[in-house]
């Protein structure tokens, strides 16, 4: 494993956009969690389950090794949001879990109502594996993906960003 990155190097300007945009998903589900969603907002949201600090039911981790995405829409309880993680409380097969995700666990976010996305690389890697296609708050609420594959709107990557060399 490398050390930091050298001050302004490519690779330190790469972490510090990193950081800021998480920070833009720190506060947008803060703003829901104080707010409540307005309209049609809804958020997708992929994280790395085995990412230290992300506290999950064993049966969620068994059934989601590597990778899991929930939805926040309708049903969702006790959303509440810190600096560095935030706690939720989803339906799975019709019994409550308590989520626990830190933001540096989030590959990517997306709110499809209004097309904005991110998409974040994975601590360790150069190149993060695409989210999962079925979200995973409630097997017993509607689809609410086009043609039910991946939510509406762009994703954005750093990697759009970076001048290829």
């Amino acid at each position: 494993m490398s050390g930091p990155p050298e001050p302004h190097s490519r690779e330190h300007y790469d972490r510090l956009v990193e950081r800021a945009l998480k920070h833009v998903v720190h506060d947008a589900i803060q703003e829901v969690a104080e707010k409540g969603f307005l309209g049609e907002q809804h958020f997708y949201i992929s994280f790395l389950t085995n990412y230290p600090g992300v506290m999950i039911a064993d049966v969620l981790h068994a059934q989601y090794a590597d990778q899991m995405t929930i939805v926040l829409q309708h049903q969702f309880y006790n959303l509440e949001v810190s600096d560095d993680h935030f706690e939720v409380t989803l339906s799975f097969n019709k019994k409550l879990e308590r989520l626990s995700i830190p933001f540096d666990a989030i590959v990517s976010f997306a709110d499809p109502a209004v097309g904005f996305g991110l998409q974040f690389q994975a601590p360790g890697t150069e190149q993060h594996a695409k989210a999962d296609n079925e979200p995973d708050d409630d097997p017993d609420s509607p689809d609410d993906t086009p043609d039910g594959g991946e939510p509406a709107g762009q994703v954005i990557s750093l990697d759009a960003f970076r001048k290829k060399t």
